[in-house]
């Protein structure tokens, strides 16, 4: 089966091209022109993968993303027209998965779908795989995660980050490390975009975010994984 992909932009050339370019990949693509369509449309359908412009009318991409943020952990792509680190950083803030800066190549467009639809939708369906530390549970077969008794809504990289550090707890893992296990060799982001991730990550897993005690920081080195 196809995958879906909405494409949120009010620029019609960047709607026009980039649906072609990715139907002739085989993915079936719907369109929104401002926020408010967007999360119409994200209410009421089925899509694996979100392209969201940061600059929309009506509700701006960061506001859609923080929305969607509240139930769901679909991937979002953040299209940025903006070079500023700080609309890159505040895109991962609210729940982005990735983003790109336009004007942006099309081949890199579609490696970084792939990369991130093959991590979040190619996992095993196989038998369920459960990890549990302390107060901390993780179903790796159906990607659900369980704090305090309570399920936490994680984002494709949060969870893939827990999961890594809860499959290898007490390894160090430097910013370089993480950036290529999870985001992979070929991101041109930089090492923010891991203290990021991690910050989100315990103001949802830990109890008090500001003094965690699964996810450690081996200062001058990177982060791990306490049980």
């Amino acid at each position: 089966m196809a995958k879906r992909i909405l494409l949120v932009d009010d620029e019609p050339l960047i709607v026009k091209g980039l649906k072609f370019a990715l139907e002739q990949d085989g993915y079936e693509i719907d369109s929104a022109g401002d926020g408010e369509t967007a999360l119409a449309k994200l209410n009421g359908g089925d899509y694996d993968l979100v392209l969201l412009d940061v600059m929309l009318p009506k509700l701006s991409g960061i506001e859609v993303c923080q929305t969607v943020r509240e139930n769901s952990d679909i991937p979002i792509i953040m299209l940025t027209a903006k070079g500023e680190d700080m609309d890159k950083i505040l895109g991962l803030e609210y729940g982005a998965d990735d983003y790109m800066t336009k004007p942006f190549n099309i081949l890199e467009v579609k490696a970084r779908i792939k990369t991130i639809l093959r991590r979040a939708g190619g996992r095993q369906e196989a038998a369920k795989t459960e990890i549990t530390a302390g107060d901390l549970h993780i179903n790796i077969g159906n990607r659900t995660v369980e704090a305090h008794g309570e399920s936490v809504n994680l984002t494709v990289k949060e969870f893939d980050l827990l999961q890594l550090f809860m499959n290898n707890p007490g390894r160090v893992y430097s910013r370089e490390e993480l950036l290529e296990t999870i985001w992979g060799f070929d991101y041109l982001g930089d090492f923010r975009t891991v203290d990021v991730h991690i910050r989100r990550l315990r103001e949802k897993i830990e109890q008090d975010p500001a003094n965690p005690k699964h996810i450690m920081t081996k200062w001058g080195v990177g982060y791990f994984f306490a049980q």
